[in-house]
């Protein structure tokens, strides 16, 4: 039955998890994909449950104080997710972005009341293509502004509230909504804090499901491959970090290149098809589970995250061409 909320923080998480028949038969595949709808969160990614982990866990430690300053760089997801709390809570939210991620990111985290500090990328970067060098600039005035304010450093790629959101939200939630009848589990790394959680909480209640990794094609380091093109259009993730926190000990059962003309025509196969209306990495989730149920994968069921909406896209060439 629904019910009143107490604030929009209420509504994050308990997406639905729909099958994908019309897109898999339109790619001419066997098999089943489950998508988890995370974009239908209230600020339209997955991003918002890891926001609400870190704040959560922050608050039950004492590391945030009372009105305190919380700083973060993002890609524009963990930002706005953020930008969400801390005007909920009551706390000053200072985002530190590469302007190499798309404009509407910014502007929607500035409209949720957020600063925005935007950093120019490295010479040879390209708009709408953040490199780990560009990640690595933003994390350097990240820590500056940080250290200015005072502030709380939100700290996505090591505070444990980021993959706890998954293990006690995302992966159960996947896990009861297709009754256990699941085989595999695939997600393109950003933080590896959504992949961390799932995978977790999906070999606790079957070790038989196979989990993998998605990278960019050219900028696969979690699977130690040489890097060859560090820059690429699916923004949130694919930094050419191989050492991340959150995968130490979490089992890896394959890893999974795409390019982004793959994601690119993935993403936009999903909007015909199923008229569900993802982002860059969403579409890559898509390709990699595709190529899944053409080889090794075919007849099975495979759960996926649409990680984020569309709408974050419009001005890139995702949907602006």
């Amino acid at each position: 039955m629904a019910k009143v909320l107490n604030s929009v923080a209420d509504a994050i998480g308990n997406t639905p998890l729909v099958r994908l028949d019309r897109l898999t038969r339109a790619a001419g595949v066997s098999g089943t994909i489950l998508a988890k709808l995370e974009y239908l969160n209230p600020g339209f990614s997955k991003k918002d449950r890891a926001a609400q982990g870190i704040m959560a866990e922050a608050m039950r430690a004492g590391t945030l104080l009372p009105g305190q300053t919380v700083v973060e760089l993002t890609s524009g997801n963990t930002g706005t997710g953020l930008a969400i709390l801390c005007a909920i809570l009551g706390h000053p939210f200072v985002a530190v972005m590469s302007k190499g991620n798309s404009g509407e990111r910014a502007r929607m985290m500035r409209a949720l009341g957020a600063e925005v500090v935007l950093v120019d990328q490295l010479p040879d970067s390209e708009p709408g293509q953040v490199s780990g060098g560009d990640l690595a600039l933003v994390e350097q005035a990240a820590v500056a502004v940080t250290r200015e304010r005072g502030a709380f450093r939100a700290d996505q790629f090591r505070r444990d509230g980021n993959w706890l959101s998954h293990y006690q939200g995302t992966g159960p939630e996947i896990w009861e909504a297709a009754g256990g009848k699941l085989d595999a589990f695939l997600d393109f790394i950003g933080t590896g804090g959504t992949y961390a959680g799932v995978t977790k909480a999906l070999k606790e209640r079957n070790p038989g499901v196979q989990c993998f990794v998605v990278e960019p094609q050219g900028a696969a380091a979690v699977a130690g491959q040489k890097i060859t093109d560090p820059r690429h259009p699916i923004q949130g993730g694919g930094y050419a970090m191989g050492n991340l926190d959150f995968l130490k000990d979490v089992p890896v059962d394959g890893y999974l290149q795409v390019s982004g003309d793959e994601a690119r025509d993935a993403a936009r196969l999903l909007a015909r098809t199923e008229g569900i209306f993802g982002g860059f990495s969403s579409g890559a989730n898509i390709a990699a589970a595709l190529a899944l149920l053409a080889g090794s994968q075919a007849g099975k069921t495979i759960a996926v995250v649409i990680c984020d909406s569309g709408l974050k896209y419009l001005s890139t060439d995702l949907w602006g061409g």
